[in-house]
């Protein structure tokens, strides 16, 4: 498992890499290019949601409060939801058997990660388990 965490975000780059080079990625499709929008603006207003030298790429929390403002008032993990939502647009615009292959694995080391690096904020910020309490992992409201 922890392996798979640590391949996480390299197997979602090249998922990317992949439907982007294989012409699966961009879609005429407006319900596609919305999702695809809404995904990189919620990368962007999580990843501008922290603190000067508090990101880190790492499931590694750098020093400094828990972050729970931003997209994180309303989900724990933002940037992957965003990546999802990146990935599963496209998918659907392009489904086939071999992009839902690529979704389900994507989604697995997600979701790996996630598991992963849920443990490690639990163990460094005392507030994390209620913070985890009162927002959704994923989904706002839903999962």
């Amino acid at each position: 498992m922890k392996l798979i965490a640590k391949f996480a975000l390299p197997i979602l780059i090249v998922a990317i890499l992949y439907l982007l080079i294989s012409g699966n990625m961009l879609s005429p499709s407006p319900f596609v290019i919305a999702m695809q929008i809404l995904a990189v603006a919620l990368s962007i207003w999580a990843r501008r949601s922290f603190q000067a030298g508090q990101f880190s790429v790492d499931a590694e929390p750098k020093e400094g409060p828990l972050l729970s403002s931003g997209p994180y008032a309303f989900i724990r993990h933002p940037m992957y939801t965003a990546a999802l939502l990146l990935i599963w647009s496209s998918i659907f615009g392009h489904l086939s058997i071999s992009t839902v292959i690529i979704g389900l694995v994507v989604t697995s080391a997600v979701s790996i990660r996630v598991v992963s690096e849920e443990q490690v904020l639990h163990a460094h910020f005392p507030d994390y388990a209620e913070y985890s309490r009162k927002t959704k992992r994923i989904i706002p409201f839903i999962i």
